[in-house]
């Protein structure tokens, strides 16, 4: 599969979203990857991140850009998401971590080689800032019942950054929505994670732009829930949900006012 690229202009903004296949397993580049001056995204994934295994399905190539006349741009990519995972621990000792571990030693892997990171890929990602940015935390919140009303949707993406089924224990997986309207333009980057039997958490960054300001509202939450406080049926603990973010508590949330020249 080709890269497909789409693009937008809306005001002072330039949106682009390409979408490709997910990252080889191997180098496509041998025996002179290493010799070019860009290196293919396989030995880039496997040697800059710390990470000692990606997830099962990694889109490198779903990338969603936007850039203004000004200079600022923000970015979303699998890379920058990934890099924002623990390394040098297991923050989740349960039973899974175990069946992990194994699954890894069938592949030939020794207790050696397991070196000890979030194996749910967890993320605190907020997006890639580039450019002369002022960030400052704010009292201000998103408009939510603004943005429930009926306007043309001129611009629409959804793009998964990475994906991993924790080995039939749940799921992890990283994605960004972006909606473009004639007021604005508004973008949900989700990390969602069900554990089965054990835990659900969902990291949301949700950014809104109005086109009359020069800035754009930023607010980051964590929401999580052991599955037993949820109660409700295995089969609603999804990121499609649409409930299911009302049911998790709250644990943390900050805004930020990001404000471009």
């Amino acid at each position: 599969m080709a890269t497909k690229c789409e693009s937008y202009e809306i005001e002072l903004w330039k949106i682009n979203a390409s979408t490709s296949h997910i990252l080889a397993s191997q180098c496509s580049e041998l025996p002179d990857c290493d010799k070019s001056n860009s290196e293919c995204d396989f030995c880039r994934y496997s040697t800059k991140l710390k990470i000692p295994h990606l997830p099962e399905m990694v889109f490198a190539g779903n990338i969603l850009k936007l850039s203004h006349a000004g200079g600022c741009s923000l970015e979303f990519n699998a890379f920058d998401a990934l890099s924002s995972v623990i390394v040098g621990e297991m923050p989740l000792q349960i039973a899974c971590s175990e069946a992990w571990k194994s699954s890894r030693r069938s592949t030939g892997f020794t207790e050696s080689h397991i070196h000890p990171f979030d194996w749910t890929y967890s993320t605190d990602y907020a997006g890639t800032l580039v450019g002369d940015w002022a960030i400052e935390k704010t009292s201000l919140q998103i408009d939510l019942e603004k943005l429930k009303q009926r306007e043309k949707i001129h611009f629409y993406q959804d793009l998964i950054l990475y994906e991993d089924e924790l080995h039939d224990n749940g799921i992890a997986k990283c994605s960004v929505k972006i909606r473009v309207m004639s007021s604005g333009f508004f973008i949900l980057l989700r990390f969602f994670l069900r554990v089965d039997d054990v835990l659900v958490r969902m990291n949301d960054t949700r950014l809104y732009h109005e086109y009359k300001n020069n800035f754009v509202l930023r607010e980051i939450s964590t929401r999580q829930a052991s599955v037993k406080e949820l109660r409700i049926p295995q089969s609603m603990i999804s990121d499609e949900e649409p409930n299911l973010v009302n049911m998790l508590p709250l644990i943390k949330s900050e805004t930020h006012k990001l404000m471009f020249q």
